[in-house]
């Protein structure tokens, strides 16, 4: 077990040495010594992937109720984080809260030990170091949803607001299995692995997914219903009042809209037994909003869809490129390879994973009639050789 680093008071009333997360086989999490809301924040994050490594963790989490910095700080883009001597310190935690945490950006793809604030609530981009750590095992973390449909994988990727979930939802609907959403990993043998954590629906999926709605409390559903015409009258109101009032108004909007979602565990949103977490990848989905009506699909090489993705994981990692910006400004001698390396890692794994494969472009208006997605692409899913064999079969 590492040692706890200088100034660190560790609580009482641990639940056991330490708790693991296993994500496939491709990174492990250990949980030091943790109490039971440690390990509820940390399933939140990465989703029910809990099981014993077998080997040693690529990433350590020790919750602390207060973490003490041993010597004067110097700050690089204050009040977010600084560093003494020894240790970088993220000084906010979620919604701006003053927590502290400790992390080690020189350790990721090799060992990353993180030390945070239980006030701090989830850890501090957890998943992007995860996705690092993967990166560094030749392992390809994508922002995509995934599913196995009569025996065809499919990858659904795109820009955020793109179309992944609903594709995902829509043949779900279907009798589709559930891989993944938000994030997939895609590995050199050809599979895609996904990861259990809640799937964000807004109120537009909501409302046509009636099973669902009659399932939410009624608070939660009045919450959905009421939020979106608060936020469209704060904008109107703020297009017209003078001064401060507008401003404030204007503002408000958005940060309403952006409350207006429930989140909901895959194996509730489609059952226990269609969630299988593993599949072939077989065919590949370039999904893309735009202001059509109706849904179309056409033909695109896969090497078109590695290209616009490179752009969109860059997008994905700009938040902790800051982040690793000011690292280097305080360690000018420490640096992490992989983080470094991140870019050109991603298009030889997005060449090399989606190479050859048939591929389509999916465009359709939003939000989107989730039921009209079906059609189109499962004609496209028809227009080629379905693979021989199962592609839901379990991998480690």
């Amino acid at each position: 077990m590492s040692a706890v680093p200088l100034g660190t008071e560790v609580s009482s009333g641990p639940v056991g040495e330490h708790v693991d997360f296993d994500l496939h086989g491709i990174v492990g999490i250990r949980v030091l010594e943790p109490r039971p809301g440690d390990i509820a924040t940390v399933t939140r994050q990465l989703g029910p992937l809990q099981a014993p490594l077998h080997r040693p963790p690529d990433i350590t989490v020790r919750f602390v109720d207060e973490l003490a910095v041993p010597g004067p700080i110097t700050y690089a883009g204050w009040p977010d984080c600084a560093a003494d001597d020894e240790g970088f310190y993220l000084l906010r935690g979620k919604e701006g809260v003053a927590a502290r945490t400790l992390l080690p950006l020189d350790g990721i793809g090799s060992l990353c030990e993180i030390v945070v604030e239980r006030s701090a609530g989830p850890v501090p981009h957890l998943l992007a170091v995860v996705n690092m750590t993967a990166l560094a095992r030749g392992v390809l973390p994508l922002h995509a949803s995934a599913f196995t449909y009569r025996g065809t994988g499919v990858l659904a990727t795109g820009w955020a607001k793109g179309g992944k979930t609903e594709t995902l939802l829509a043949f779900a609907a279907r009798g589709a299995h559930y891989v993944g959403d938000e994030w997939v990993y895609l590995t050199p043998d050809g599979g895609m692995h996904g990861v259990p954590e809640p799937i964000r629906l807004w109120y537009w999926h909501v409302a046509q997914l009636p099973e669902l709605r009659a399932e939410l409390t009624p608070l939660t559903r009045t919450r959905l219903r009421a939020l979106p015409p608060v936020a469209r009258s704060s904008a109107a109101l703020g297009s017209v009042l003078p001064g401060l009032p507008a401003s404030v108004l204007r503002r408000m909007a958005p940060v309403v809209r952006r409350q207006a979602y429930v989140q909901v565990p895959p194996v509730r949103l489609f059952g226990e037994d269609a969630v299988v977490l593993h599949g072939r990848l077989d065919h590949v989905l370039l999904v893309v909003s735009t202001d059509h009506t109706g849904v179309h699909v056409e033909p695109v090489e896969a090497a078109a869809v590695a290209a616009r993705m490179q752009a969109s994981l860059e997008d994905e990692r700009a938040p902790f490129l800051q982040l690793y910006r000011q690292f280097r400004y305080l360690f000018p001698g420490r640096r992490s390879p992989v983080v470094e390396e991140a870019g050109a890692i991603e298009r030889r794994l997005l060449e090399q994973r989606l190479a050859g494969l048939p591929a389509h472009r999916i465009s359709h208006p939003y939000p989107v009639d989730i039921d009209s997605l079906v059609d189109p692409i499962e004609a496209a899913l028809g227009s080629v050789p379905r693979p021989p064999g199962d592609a839901t079969g379990p991998q480690s």
